[in-house]
């Protein structure tokens, strides 16, 4: 079975999410189903009874799938001893190139979220990353080219759920 790294607060935002798509998120859907059909004698007829159930039965299905991804998780913790890049910490990283500085915390690829600074250790970024240290320089295919950068950092990020 494959098995998809994850951090300890990545874990904790995925059990949250499928927490509330099981409890809130089944529940207006449920609201909306009711409604629908008390407003027409013929709820198959309904364009809002069929437009709640369509959107209940992808909402099942992400539940569905939220569930099997957990299933085959294992929760990685950074290793504060040590001084190189791993899964669950912040790098801070110059573009030798343009200057410019961009920090990023390394995570698994369920909990992914670049625009919030959340890459993958899967990624090519990420991938290269692992186990180099602060000062060591990484060269990195990017959509728009190679891209040179210095590891300026590396901190333990901190457990915000």
């Amino acid at each position: 079975m494959y098995e998809t790294l994850i951090t300890p607060t990545g874990l904790s935002r995925l059990c949250e999410e499928l927490d509330r798509l099981k409890s809130t998120g089944r529940d207006e859907i449920a609201e909306r189903i009711r409604h629908a059909i008390s407003t027409d004698a013929d709820p198959t007829a309904n364009a809002d009874y069929l437009a709640a159930r369509e959107e209940q039965a992808l909402h099942e299905a992400k539940i569905a799938r939220l569930e099997q991804r957990l299933t085959a998780v294992r929760v990685v913790e950074a290793d504060a001893a040590n001084d190189v890049v791993d899964l669950g910490e912040r790098v801070m990283l110059r573009d030798l190139d343009t200057k410019a500085v961009h920090e990023y915390q390394l995570v698994g690829s369920l909990e992914a979220d670049p625009a919030a600074g959340r890459i993958s250790a899967e990624s090519p970024l990420g991938r290269t990353l692992i186990g180099l240290g602060a000062g060591d320089v990484v060269v990195v295919e990017a959509p728009k080219g190679q891209r040179r950068l210095r590891i300026l950092a590396i901190e333990q990020a901190a457990a915000v759920a």
